[in-house]
């Protein structure tokens, strides 16, 4: 793969393409985008990022960044917990998703702790030493330049912070791989089409997530752009990892 290609799901496309391509499927799924996770996981989702929550150690008056947070659960839960002199940053590259979280948000009487950010991870608008904590939940596989995404996590976090990726990685279970295979391939496309009325961003998510990176290359990439005592905790048989790093 050249500088100047780069990976859309199974298709390679031009670098400077690919975060366009990614935005039209999240604008096309938006609306439907928390029905489809509770449909596609059967609900587990919810286990995922309730383990996440617990992991990131977060307190009262903290300030913590929710990238990709799309549709707001994590930003729900961690508004409850810093409370009403912490911060809560909810960021993400999509405007359709970041006004489905707001609504979603709003209606759930979340307010004066929250803020909403349009924002690319690779080019993170803020300060240096900026955050407690850094989550980013199913959304690193879009990025187009991991590497300089993490490095940009690296610096907006806090000394002593840490960093919390939750995403779909690749089984350690044979029997499990051949039957989510079979799942992604083939139901989760027809599923995206009774339900959202779109089957080839539900395929674009599936192929996008044999793209990604295994567990042990992704810790790898988080130790390259300087986090310390990195590890990753698999569930559900590896279908999703979740991956710690801190900045010391």
């Amino acid at each position: 793969m050249s500088d100047d290609t780069t990976h859309f799901g199974f298709q390679k496309v031009k670098t400077s393409e690919k975060a366009g391509r990614v935005a039209d499927v999240f604008h096309s799924v938006a609306a439907k985008y928390d029905l489809m996770n509770d449909l596609m996981s059967g609900g587990i989702h919810r286990i995922w990022k309730r383990y996440t929550i617990e992991m990131s150690a977060a307190r009262p008056k903290q300030k913590i960044l929710d990238i990709a947070g799309g549709t707001g659960d994590l930003s729900y839960q961690f508004s409850r917990i810093v409370g009403p002199d912490g911060l809560v940053v909810l960021a993400d590259i999509n405007d359709s998703m970041i006004k489905v979280g707001r609504d979603r948000l709003t209606d759930r009487g979340v307010a004066g702790n929250i803020e909403y950010c349009q924002a690319d991870a690779q080019y993170l608008p803020f300060p240096d030493n900026t955050f407690d904590c850094i989550t980013i939940a199913f959304g690193l596989r879009n990025v187009t330049d991991k590497d300089m995404a993490l490095e940009s996590m690296y610096r907006v976090l806090k000394p002593g912070g840490r960093l919390l990726v939750l995403e779909f990685s690749k089984p350690n279970n044979p029997v499990v791989e051949k039957i989510y295979d079979q799942y992604s391939f083939r139901l989760l496309p027809m599923m995206g089409k009774l339900v959202a009325n779109d089957s080839e961003s539900y395929k674009y998510l599936a192929e996008s997530i044999r793209m990604h990176p295994d567990q042990e290359t992704l810790k790898g990439m988080m130790e390259n752009a300087g986090f310390k005592e990195c590890e990753y905790h698999n569930m559900t048989s590896g279908i999703v990892a979740l991956h710690k790093g801190l900045k010391i």
